[in-house]
């Protein structure tokens, strides 16, 4: 009778390729990609060529996947520090911080070299600024010293819409703008209900989000805003440009109803906050799903319609989003840098998504 040899492994075994592949983060790459492919899809107003998506999302994954190993080397210390975090490569020294770092420079430059190579130069200098952004803005400038960090750092997990679109069209318009701003206003909430599981982590290794600064029920009350938010926005595409039809309308309302409810019932009961952490991710997969099967199937609505919902979701986006700058401002002890770079950071989201509306409206 034959014997298995059974291998005990060592956390701290200098890592093979596997250690190299969990520094990419591969769970949070598939969430970005899910909004590529439906963003190519409604530039083509149909299913683009199969090679170019394929070798859109491979550029995007390798990007991202660069963007993800970096921000690991830079935050190596925090991450050895929290729980959530303290089993990854680098802290775990399977990979050492030197050999993670030029892993990622590899990653991110071939990431560029490819796009430009099989897409075009525009989605590669867009998917690299969106690499950049991650690593400089949110990794170095924001995530340790600000409330804001996920709020604007979030437009680095919102730029593979951008390059989905510019991929087959070569440039940007509106409705890739909108798109991005979907991902942008759906990241604070989804993050932030992360937060609140892992607050004494973050409060232990010094980040001030947002839960360990003003605590638990601003952070609520914020997350339930941002929801209401994300619904407006994800209207405004409805009247972006003849771009999705009926079935992204009744889906992108549908979840958008069940995300405002599940963020009202947080509040009461702030105990289910990974439970309406794991819906985010079900209501951005639908909304950007629906966004896909639409031109394959359906004609986009009529202009009529589309009116009347983008001023919907406009008078959704910029009432709640005009309502978290007053909380901003009015909340006691959240300002954790200087009053002018605070309310740059504070003013600079609402900007954008009433801009965002005008142009939509206009």
């Amino acid at each position: 009778m034959s014997h298995r040899e059974v291998r005990i492994i060592d956390p701290h075994e200098p890592g093979g390729w596997r250690a190299y592949v969990e520094l990419t983060k591969p769970r949070i790459i598939e969430l970005l990609l899910v909004t590529t492919v439906p963003a190519m899809i409604v530039a083509d107003q149909g299913w683009p060529s199969t090679w170019l998506v394929i070798a859109t999302v491979v550029g995007g994954t390798l990007s991202a996947a660069g963007a993800n190993t970096l921000n690991q080397v830079i935050d190596r210390d925090i991450d050895g520090i929290m729980t959530r975090t303290r089993r990854r490569p680098i802290p775990t020294s399977r990979i050492s911080p030197r050999a993670a770092f030029w892993f990622g420079v590899l990653l991110g430059a071939s990431g560029f070299a490819w796009l430009w190579v099989f897409a075009n130069l525009l989605a590669a200098v867009l998917t690299t600024l969106g690499l950049l952004f991650y690593v400089f803005v949110y990794t170095l400038a924001l995530k340790r010293t600000s409330t804001q960090n996920i709020v604007i750092g979030g437009a680095a997990g919102a730029v593979p819409a951008l390059v989905g679109w510019v991929a087959v069209t070569g440039s940007l318009a509106l409705p890739a703008w909108v798109m991005f701003a979907i991902v942008f206003a759906w990241t604070p909430a989804h993050f932030w209900a992360l937060s609140l599981r892992y607050r004494e982590d973050y409060q232990s290794a010094g980040v001030p989000m947002l839960p360990v600064v003003v605590g638990e029920r601003e952070t609520l009350e914020h997350i339930l805003k941002y929801s209401v938010v994300t619904v407006g926005v994800s209207l405004l595409l409805v009247g972006s440009g003849s771009v999705v039809g009926w079935i992204y309308l009744a889906a992108a309302s549908v979840l958008g109803v069940l995300l405002m409810q599940k963020a009202a019932a947080l509040r009461r009961r702030s105990k289910d906050a990974m439970g309406y952490f794991g819906f985010t991710n079900i209501y951005l997969g639908g909304v950007f799903v629906a966004m896909a099967i639409d031109p394959l199937l359906v004609d986009p609505v009529g202009s009529s319609v589309a009116t009347v919902v983008a001023i919907a979701g406009g008078i959704l986006a910029v009432g709640a989003g005009a309502l978290i700058v007053v909380a901003e401002f009015r909340m006691a002890g959240r300002r954790q840098v200087g009053a002018v770079r605070d309310a740059f950071e504070v003013l600079l989201p609402f900007v954008a998504v009433l801009i965002l509306t005008v142009l939509v409206l206009a």
